[in-house]
């Protein structure tokens, strides 16, 4: 007669450890169900509460009179998912199953705003690359940062934060990748294919005291233009912006007005082009979570958001903590998109194939 092991006694002992998971369990769910555990840690399950709210109701944070606090959360938006490991944490060394149930509700929200962003969506193939960077006015290399742009090979390439000095350096480090280009002001395009209806936006002088200023004052501090780029595949528009600086300051909490007028002049100027096929490439100083840059984000799609993986965070190039750099689209399906490794400015460029 063949004898049979007692269960604890399987050599594989795979018996064994599930009988342990199920006694910690039976443990968990008995602790659970004692009155004391849910009175435990309300004022974490509250807060557990209060963040799920905050992430869901973002959209009705205000920003008059808050210092523009709506517009500061939204941009922060995707990090507001690091709390929940701590209050996790901290429920579970409370004891408390009131807040360890809370924290259901933040988890759900992220999941349902980000949760679409974990995964790799890119795909192969393409009909043209483009890419952007920030080049910083005060970089110290601006040759090497060619070098490096010209040597991803994008068929456009569009460069923001141009200065006088540094401009002829990119031109000269980026004649032989791209015959074609254009600088209006602080912000250019190199191309391999031909431009054409050239023209600059004025997103920083914008409205009627804009119209009183001379043309070649505007032009100097320019930050957006607009151009044609004949392809193998027909025409694209192009727009090229650097949209004004953002600041968090004592007296003002967080500082838009710049950044907003420019977005709306953007916006416009967008809405009023009637390309079918369109690209804006460019820093916009903003998350397209942020509703400030709503005019622009109900009319274009995110290249990384349809073809990226990840969040595809560009600044600070450092240790990258936001998505500033943005590549949108109409009219054209994103393959692919990326975030290219830092060169020397304050931005990471950022890349992205086409088709159509």
């Amino acid at each position: 007669m063949t004898q049979t092991l007692p269960p604890a006694q399987t050599t594989d002992g795979r018996t064994s450890v599930a009988a342990a998971w199920r006694a910690r369990i039976r443990r968990a769910v008995h602790a659970a169900s004692r009155p004391e555990s849910w009175r435990r840690g309300l004022v974490l399950a509250a807060l557990a509460l209060l963040l799920g709210l905050t992430m869901l109701l973002h959209a009705r944070i205000p920003n008059r009179g808050l210092g523009n606090l709506g517009s500061l959360v939204e941009s922060l938006l995707p990090w507001f998912g690091l709390f929940v490991p701590l209050l996790l944490a901290a429920a579970l060394w409370r004891r408390s199953a009131s807040a360890t149930a809370a924290l259901l509700l933040p988890v759900v929200v992220w999941l349902n705003l980000f949760g679409g962003l974990l995964g790799d969506r890119s795909q192969a193939g393409g009909d043209l690359t483009v890419a952007e960077q920030n080049v910083y006015a005060e970089n110290t290399d601006p040759a090497g940062t060619a070098r490096d742009l010209a040597a991803h090979g994008a068929d456009v390439l569009a460069l923001v934060a141009l200065t006088p000095q540094a401009t002829p350096v990119y031109e000269q480090g980026l004649a032989r990748t791209y015959p074609f280009h254009t600088v209006q002001g602080t912000v250019g395009l190199w191309s391999r294919f031909p431009l054409s209806d050239t023209r600059p936006i004025d997103v920083v002088d914008y409205g009627p005291l804009g119209a009183t200023k001379p043309s070649d004052a505007k032009l100097a501090v320019n930050r957006a233009l607009r151009t044609t780029v004949t392809t193998d595949r027909g025409p694209l528009t192009v727009f090229v912006a650097h949209l004004g600086s953002v600041r968090v300051l004592p007296a003002k909490g967080f500082w838009t007005d710049s950044r907003n007028l420019g977005a709306q002049a953007l916006g416009r100027a967008v809405a009023a082009d009637p390309s079918p096929r369109v690209v804006l490439l460019g820093d916009l100083n903003g998350t397209l979570d942020d509703r400030a840059l709503s005019g622009l984000s109900t009319q274009l799609r995110s290249a990384q958001d349809a073809a990226g993986d990840g969040f595809g965070f560009t600044w600070p190039a450092a240790f990258p903590m936001v998505r500033i750099d943005q590549i949108m689209v109409r009219g054209v399906e994103p393959r692919s998109s990326r975030v290219l490794a830092a060169n020397g400015s304050d931005h990471r460029p950022v890349t992205a194939a086409l088709s159509w």
